[in-house]
């Protein structure tokens, strides 16, 4: 499959007063169990890796927050696809060598 990059904000629905960040951390740290790259940023979190991949994590994501007592989950995603095998974090940061 095609090399891919995706970025993820997951918003789970929680109880009134409960805090959603919890279920942030569950979700990125599925994501590192993954081994994929991936770069954290204030909104959302980008993940570097084949197409098919990528996917299974996100089904994973929805899944704990499930998990965890959510009873809804709705997750936005921005995706490249790229069947040369360039779609890469370092390539589209490499004009912001200090992330300004």
């Amino acid at each position: 499959m095609a090399q891919a990059l995706l970025s993820i904000q997951i918003l789970p629905k929680v109880n009134p007063g409960e805090d959603v960040i919890p279920y942030v951390d569950r979700a990125i740290e599925i994501i590192k169990e993954s081994g994929v790259a991936y770069r954290v940023g204030p909104l959302e979190t980008t993940m570097e890796g084949d197409l098919d991949q990528l996917i299974d994590i996100v089904k994973k994501m929805n899944d704990a927050m499930f998990e965890r007592g959510s009873p809804s989950v709705m997750s936005q995603i921005k995706l490249v696809v790229d069947s040369k095998q360039n779609a890469s974090i370092a390539r589209q940061l490499q004009k912001y060598p200090d992330g300004q």
